[in-house]
């Protein structure tokens, strides 16, 4: 399986300086990160909306190793809120961030990340939006879903990730289902171990399709995280069975990846949000991208060979 293999390679310095020097690699990475700056993304943006598609935009980086590079991550969202405020656009426009960006890793990290969040968090509500906890390896979960709770006191509208591929999820989600609640399901991006998390395809996807029942089922407001036609399909049929309308969950899909699908479900009436991400430290993401999916790696390696 090359998926892990590629996981592994997201943590390789040499991997990273000899795919950041290969000429075509620009190209094939802004097929998934269209822009570095928040000028680059805001015709991005308007783009978007304007096709009747609602965002959440991620500011890429992830390999925080200061407090300094950690404050400054919390600037980079700010500057981004400050922009999509002149923009007026609400909930149509939403913010995802991961800890380890707001210092999470580092000594005193969970105090740390809180308090650079909170202000990211206090700021995307006064604009009328709201920011959304990415799950990043299972070793951070218990400090995110803490982080999460604190900030729901103030904030309700806050969201969290969580991953299928974990045995932990099930339970995670019965939890979480709550009134009032946020919850993204994703089947999970990080090289886990076969002590916490499911390895193969097909168990993932029962385990994906047995939490989107508890989610669909729950108080919350589920947003379907997944590319996979049939788990869409899934995920219509089980929301119909709950009795939901169009308008009481979302799917949620990454920029650069099926978006005539994107322009298919908005068309049917429902709440179609594109995972946009923009920055410059985008090999870590890129990398994740091209192991989620086989024909992601095909498309890059493709690349490679027609520009050669």
């Amino acid at each position: 399986m090359l998926g892990p293999v590629i996981l592994a390679a997201s943590r390789s310095d040499r991997m990273r300086r000899l795919i950041s020097a290969a000429p075509v690699t620009k190209q094939v990475v802004d097929r998934f990160i269209p822009g570095e700056t928040v000028t680059d993304i805001v015709p991005i943006v308007e783009e978007l909306t304007a096709k009747g598609l609602e965002l959440t935009m991620d500011v890429v980086g992830e390999d925080i190793t200061t407090p300094e590079q950690a404050a400054a991550a919390r600037d980079a969202y700010l500057a981004l809120i400050d922009h999509l405020a002149t923009l007026e656009l609400g909930e149509k426009v939403e913010m995802s961030v991961k800890l380890s960006m707001f210092g999470q890793a580092l000594e005193g990290g969970h105090e740390l990340a809180l308090a650079n969040v909170r202000p990211v968090v206090e700021a995307a509500a006064a604009i009328g939006t709201t920011v959304t906890l990415d799950a990043e390896d299972h070793t951070t979960l218990d400090s995110m879903f803490a982080i999460h709770e604190e900030l729901r006191k103030d904030f309700p509208q806050t969201g969290c990730v969580i991953q299928a591929y974990l045995f932990r999820t099930e339970s995670d989600a019965r939890r979480l289902a709550a009134a009032g609640s946020r919850v993204r399901l994703v089947k999970g991006a990080y090289k886990e171990p076969a002590e916490v998390a499911y390895q193969q395809k097909h168990e993932i996807d029962k385990a994906y399709v047995r939490i989107l029942k508890v989610l669909m089922e729950g108080e919350g407001y589920p947003m379907v995280g997944s590319h996979d036609p049939r788990l869409i399909s899934i995920a219509q049929e089980l929301a119909h069975r709950a009795g939901r309308k169009m308008d009481e969950y979302e799917f949620q899909m990454l920029y650069g990846i099926r978006g005539d699908e994107h322009l298919r479900l908005a068309a049917e009436g429902h709440r179609m949000r594109v995972y946009t991400a923009y920055g410059t430290d985008w090999y870590g993401y890129f990398m994740r991208r091209l192991a989620e999916k086989p024909a992601n790696l095909r498309f890059f390696l493709r690349s490679m060979v027609s520009k050669g």
